[in-house]
């Protein structure tokens, strides 16, 4: 069947036919919201979890505009070591699980749906004290480019480091 109808010049070149330009968090308050988002859009992240016995598991989610999504698994007695993330500041989503966040104040368990966010400089390390395996979100922006390590039992209050 043939059409009498022509499209003249480039109909995506018009705006209003055009998807929307997603918008580029820029506000600590923006980027726990994307942290959300994802966290809420399980079938997005769930299939992709694996756990390594070895050594906490990693996976980058996705990628933006200046930052990056990343999904942990850890098992029962895993953690990150003392660290900080160099230029990065970032936001922890806890999606499954329990883990205890330890940055030189008392400890801080953080449940499924927690939330911690933290600027370049902050030191801390991160264990699943549990029984039971913890998935978690990291976003961090801009992306992730250094991970320093501290000593175990350097973590003090009000620790930061030059970033």
């Amino acid at each position: 069947m043939n059409s009498d109808v022509q499209i003249a010049g480039d109909p995506l070149a018009v705006p209003h036919l055009l998807p929307p330009v997603p918008a580029h968090p820029t506000t600590v308050a923006e980027f726990a919201g994307l942290a959300r988002a994802v966290a809420d859009d399980r079938a997005s992240w769930a299939p992709l979890v694996r756990y390594d016995p070895t050594s906490r598991w990693y996976h980058r989610l996705r990628t933006g505009p200046g930052y990056e999504v990343w999904l942990l698994s850890w098992l029962p007695g895993q953690g990150s070591g003392a660290h900080g993330h160099g230029p990065s500041s970032g936001v922890l989503t806890v999606l499954e699980g329990e883990l205890t966040e330890r940055s030189g104040t008392a400890p801080r368990v953080l449940r499924s749906g927690a939330q911690r966010v933290f600027a370049p400089g902050y030191v801390h390390e991160v264990v699943n004290d549990t029984l039971a395996p913890a998935v978690s979100l990291h976003v961090y922006f801009p992306g992730l480019t250094e991970m320093p390590m501290h000593k175990t039992g350097t973590v003090r209050p009000g620790t930061t480091v030059a970033g």
